[in-house]
């Protein structure tokens, strides 16, 4: 039976010029820590923004299980404020304001965290949870003026509510999708890249994570979960651009667990030496904020 009233209208979000989906299909693949740190890389290489210091901010879409309070160091942040009109602050930290569901969630017994509390909904609720977090969360600045001038969104794995969702109501300006080299994360980046590509949102391009480790003492690249021919075979069957690819890198499982991102960190070690796989990491990643830029510049 055709839909009454029409095809749903997407929309944009409030106080937001840009909106930028990170995804995988495969849970697991590092796209939380990805984004995290692509939302500092896009704050710090700006060439291509829209203004010198370009505002950019996150929002944890994953409703069952939230990472950016990790991440971002605010597992034990207090509920976040409203404004008079009823719109949720988003709580910053490192400079970058951010929202999740996980700041919303009641603390675990006897803990100052909400990291143990369960999400336990079915689709409904889970939609509107959604788009509270879409559309009723105030991304001004504290004085109240600047919006955003992009949103950069942690996705939830697969291609299930929350993605559908986003895609069928908000305006969104492009989707980075992240992957590791396996085939079976591979698999579910096909589906992915489907998905979007059927709610009309354009895709960025692909970026492998975890492509591979250099050696300290011989800057050898050694390619631990596999060659990365399938994944670029992966961008040509779509016709996407590979963005990247990040190398295997200690330190930045090392930032996300202690909540300061990779991104922030010091390009020399405490002895003063420089890390090969940091340093290519760091260049990686600000290339590919720059064609993120440049995409959302069109």
């Amino acid at each position: 039976m055709p839909r009454k009233g029409g095809p749903i209208q997407k929309r944009s979000l409030p106080n937001v010029t840009k909106v930028l989906a990170v995804a995988s299909g495969k849970g697991g693949v590092g796209k939380s820590t990805v984004a995290v740190n692509l939302a500092f890389a896009l704050a710090m290489n700006a060439e291509h923004a829209p203004r010198q210091r370009p505002r950019v901010g996150i929002l944890d879409l994953d409703i069952f299980g939230p990472s950016i309070p990790k991440l971002m160091a605010l597992e034990t942040a207090e509920e976040p404020q409203l404004t008079d009109a009823g719109a949720i602050v988003p709580i910053v930290n490192h400079g970058l304001p951010c929202m999740s569901m996980g700041f919303l969630l009641p603390k675990a017994p006897g803990t100052d965290s909400s990291a143990d509390t369960a999400v336990v909904w079915r689709g409904l609720m889970v939609q509107k949870a959604v788009q509270q977090l879409l559309f009723d969360v105030d991304w001004r600045d504290s004085a109240g003026g600047a919006g955003l001038d992009v949103l950069v969104i942690d996705m939830p794995p697969g291609t299930g509510d929350v993605p559908l969702t986003l895609g069928q109501l908000v305006n969104v300006d492009g989707a980075v999708i992240v992957s590791t080299p396996q085939d079976v994360a591979l698999t579910d980046v096909r589906k992915g890249v489907s998905m979007f590509q059927k709610v009309s949102v354009p895709i960025v391009g692909l970026l492998l994570n975890e492509s591979h480790f250099i050696c300290p003492s011989c800057t050898t690249p050694h390619e631990l979960f596999g060659p990365p021919a399938a994944f670029r075979a992966t961008a040509a069957q779509f016709g996407v651009d590979v963005l990247g690819e990040l190398p295997l890198v200690p330190g930045v499982s090392r930032g996300g667990d202690c909540g300061v991102p990779y991104a922030l960190h010091s390009t020399a070690g405490a002895d003063g030496t420089i890390d090969p796989g940091g340093k290519e990491w760091r260049e990686t990643m600000a290339g590919v904020a720059g064609k993120v830029w440049q995409f959302l510049s069109k």
